[in-house]
């Protein structure tokens, strides 16, 4: 037997014993044993307290009957909005909010002020209209780019030495390192250019075309002039800068003074004037048509169905009807049997005055 009065013995476990009904088997559920004891801990030794400041209690707020509490306020508090710091001299009070309003557009400049920026400050006029916009100014442009803004400098030093000259062409003389009279005459001769160029685009050539076309497809015997002798030829085809013949091949435009049927011409060729030193010695062409006395088929359009006395280049002067203008060639005389005169061929050409009724 167990002796309760044996304190070496350790007492067993005790088994807790839970029923769940009737009949059923109940298996043993083993408790926890109990704590061992513990041997109290020595308290530590006492640590004084630690002192801390404490700021005096604020004084009672001050009540009245029917109202809030008042709170006064603490020292370096206003009641109202603290007062901004002035701004620096020379500028008025601060705006208020927060943002910018719309500026008030800037005018335009003017072609005048423009004009006169830039030859104030040697530049184009492009730089000054942009510094009178807002945009970059003169001088620093100067500084970005002092190559062309010396070449400008010079062309502005030849516009005070040539009041007629233009900016374009000062920076133009200033470029090419041509004299300024070289330079004009140079470009001169480009205008001319472009006014040939629109001058033969302005007039219609389908007339002239049909007749060549015709004298290729019924393939007649043709009387060919040039600068000092006749030849005569079939045309088998055209191109931009020649005639194609039968018998002497390949023949520039450019050497063809006068062509017709050979009936037309053998009628006609002891009844024209001719100038035994130019007969002898044409004139010869120039090669840029700029150059030539006539190439400007323009004002030949206003005297078609009227009398034109034509000058050519080998001596030859006539007298004829115009029948129609193309931009390098004209048809005189006869409609049925024409004759052709290349532009280049002309020497002078001017319209007969018809006389007046007795």
């Amino acid at each position: 037997m167990n002796d309760p009065n044996d304190k070496n013995k350790r007492p067993g476990p005790r088994v807790e014993v839970i029923r769940k009904g009737p009949g059923a088997p109940v298996a043993p559920r083993p408790i926890a044993p109990a704590p061992r004891p513990v041997a109290p801990i020595a308290p530590a030794a006492p640590v004084a307290p630690r002192v801390v400041p404490v700021s005096p209690a604020p004084a009672p707020a001050r009540t009245v009957s029917g109202t809030m509490p008042m709170v006064s306020p603490r020292p370096g508090m206003g009641a109202g909005p603290r007062p901004s710091r002035p701004g620096p001299p020379g500028r008025g009070p601060p705006r208020s909010g927060g943002f910018r309003g719309p500026s008030t557009p800037r005018p335009p400049p003017t072609p005048e002020a423009i004009v006169a920026l830039a030859k104030k400050e040697r530049v184009p006029n492009r730089i000054a209209k942009g510094e009178l916009e807002g945009k970059m100014k003169c001088r620093i442009w100067k500084k970005l780019h002092a190559e062309e803004a010396r070449r400008f400098d010079q062309a502005f030093t030849l516009l005070e030495q040539h009041p007629t000259l233009e900016l374009t062409e000062a920076f133009g003389v200033v470029q090419s390192g041509l004299t300024v009279d070289e330079f004009l005459a140079r470009r001169a001769r480009a205008k001319k250019r472009d006014e040939v160029k629109k001058a033969r685009s302005s007039v219609d050539g389908a007339p002239i075309d049909a007749f060549i076309q015709g004298l290729i497809e019924s393939k007649a015997e043709l009387s060919i002039v040039l600068g000092e002798r006749t030849t005569l030829d079939v045309l088998t085809a055209v191109q931009p800068v020649s005639f194609e013949g039968e018998r002497s091949g390949r023949l520039e435009k450019i050497q063809v003074v006068l062509l017709a049927r050979r009936a037309t011409w053998e009628a006609l060729a002891n009844q024209v004037e001719r100038d035994a030193r130019l007969a002898q010695k044409p004139t010869p062409v120039a090669r840029q048509p700029s150059r030539r006395p006539v190439n400007d088929p323009r004002p030949m359009v206003d005297a078609v169905g009227k009398d034109v006395k034509f000058v050519l280049r080998n001596g030859i002067t006539l007298t004829q009807r115009l029948n129609a203008v193309g931009p390098y060639d004209v048809l005189v005389g006869d409609e049925a049997s024409p004759l052709f005169i290349p532009l280049h061929a002309m020497l002078s050409w001017s319209a007969v005055e018809e006389a007046a009724p007795a």
